[in-house]
């Protein structure tokens, strides 16, 4: 069935519901491979465009350390990560909310909590979804900084449902990137791509 004719959701059957947050709540992916590009050209890293989507979730710290590991350079991944967050924020202003994801989020909003799964630094994800006017609407927001393994380990999700107090089998999930729909169907979830949402679900 295509996404156009597809159902509403009915989110009152969940008893919570998390969404990833760059590519899924905002469209800052491009503005993210922008900073990308910028900072790792210093160190002599290559980062192919097509290779950043596929690795869409992964933190960025992580991210970092793959890519000097493969390429044999030694660098700290932690300060690239901080380079690369810097370098993401100059172009802020520029995001803007994903509307199928966030008509949702409104829609479920005050029906069942929710929560944000992202492989972002809190500073960095507090800042896009407070910028696209989202913030009020989650519980809680799990950072990469909150758990030892990032998607597509579980332990993001299994965090949010642990923080919004809920079964996680019982949690509905939006992400953009296989790696992260892999992650939130180790821990349990329903899981949906941001582009499958079904049309009208506005609040």
């Amino acid at each position: 069935m295509s996404p156009s004719k597809r159902p509403f959701l009915n989110l009152a059957s969940y008893e919570g519901i998390v969404f990833d947050c760059d590519g899924t709540l905002v469209d800052s992916m491009p503005l993210h491979y922008v900073a990308w590009s910028h900072v790792l050209k210093k160190y002599g890293l290559e980062f192919p465009e097509d290779r950043f989507y596929k690795m869409g979730g992964i933190s960025t710290e992580k991210t970092a350390a793959i890519l000097a590991a493969e390429a044999g350079i030694k660098i700290d991944p932690v300060q690239v990560s901080q380079e690369k967050d810097a370098a993401f924020m100059v172009h802020l202003a520029q995001i803007k909310p994903i509307q199928r994801a966030v008509d949702v989020a409104l829609k479920a909003y005050g029906v069942c909590p929710l929560a944000v799964a992202t492989g972002a630094t809190l500073k960095l994800a507090q800042a896009e979804l407070k910028h696209a006017g989202l913030d009020h609407l989650f519980q809680t927001i799990v950072a990469a900084e909150d758990v030892k393994h990032h998607k597509p380990s579980p332990d993001v999700y299994l965090e949010a449902a642990r923080r919004l107090g809920v079964d996680p089998r019982r949690c509905l999930a939006f992400e953009d990137t296989e790696i992260g729909l892999q992650a939130a169907r180790a821990a349990g979830m329903e899981a949906i791509h941001v582009n499958d949402i079904p049309h009208n679900q506005k609040a």
